[in-house]
């Protein structure tokens, strides 16, 4: 592990080896952090939550491996009040001002353009990318392999596959670049394009679509996911 100049790092605060952390950075517990992270100056770790209910308990911030974590990011403690831990998975990329309340889950390989910032309880599946400036609502879920648009003003949840923009966010098709870079096959595509012709074109109410997607493309494991996403909202989909 290597501290640059000026980095302050306090109690209850773990590192595993290969991570490099960078000068000014302010580092507070309790924290764990993995294997082969590096974090830029200036980056707030670990700091209490921005709640009016934290009373100082000792809740977590946990980092998993590999992630790039760039200027003047903040990634804050959870809440006693929600699942008292934050967490960020593994081979993430939160460029300069990023910023992930309390109690957020954070998935793989995510993308975070400058200065996108997610509100307390939100959670990000795999492989999603958010656009510079994009904002997160408190409690909304963003699907694995979701696109949101710089500037994105996100208030429900955006499903799996699903490309939104704008302020406040519409849908706009699917993740068909990100899905071949994921190496996606055609039919798989083909597949996802279906179900969200099914959820966005056929002016069917959710219930609706939710079935149809059961019965016509029931058997693609990627639209089982949709399904079960569908299932587990508690704030409804961006539609």
């Amino acid at each position: 592990m290597e501290v640059g100049p000026f980095t302050v790092i306090g109690p209850d605060v773990e590192i595993d080896e290969g991570t490099w952390i960078g000068p000014h950075a302010v580092i507070k517990g309790p924290t764990r952090i993995g294997r082969d992270n590096r974090i830029h100056q200036f980056a707030a770790i670990g700091e209490a939550p921005q709640h009016k209910g934290y009373r100082g308990e000792p809740t977590e911030l946990v980092i998993g491996d590999g992630n790039t974590i760039r200027e003047f990011v903040t990634l804050h403690r959870g809440t006693a009040q929600g699942r008292g831990r934050t967490r960020i998975g593994n081979n993430n990329w939160l460029m300069a001002y990023c910023h992930i309340a309390h109690d957020c889950d954070l998935g793989n390989d995510l993308l975070f353009a400058n200065s996108a910032s997610l509100a307390g309880h939100v959670d990000v599946g795999d492989h999603a990318t958010l656009g510079g400036f994009a904002l997160v609502h408190q409690f909304c879920r963003i699907g694995a392999y979701a696109f949101c648009g710089f500037g994105s003003g996100i208030n429900r949840d955006v499903p799996p596959f699903v490309t939104v923009s704008g302020q406040m966010a519409v849908p706009h098709g699917i993740n068909s670049v990100g899905l071949r870079r994921q190496g996606f096959s055609a039919e798989r595509v083909r597949a996802i394009k279906r179900a969200y012709r099914i959820i966005y074109r056929r002016g069917m109410r959710l219930e609706e679509a939710r079935d149809t997607l059961c019965e016509e493309l029931g058997d693609s494991r990627d639209v089982q996911s949709l399904v079960a996403f569908i299932d587990s909202s508690q704030r409804g989909l961006l539609r």
